[in-house]
């Protein structure tokens, strides 16, 4: 493994992506970021726009 291909913004895209897929819950991931806008975080992982909607809905209170 070349670490000189990595940076702090793969490994940080790399973190939300696996909590991402472990836990589906895309408001975490969105707090993670720091991220104001669920959109920008759905853009950023790169998920399917209805899919990342659904699971929205289902996590928000």
């Amino acid at each position: 493994m070349d670490i000189t291909q990595y940076g702090t913004h793969s490994l940080r895209r790399t973190k939300a992506s696996l909590i991402y897929a472990k836990t589906k819950n895309l408001r975490a991931i969105q707090l993670l970021l720091c991220h104001s806008k669920i959109q920008s975080t759905i853009k950023y992982l790169g998920v399917e726009i209805e899919d990342a909607l659904s699971i929205s809905e289902e996590t928000e209170t």
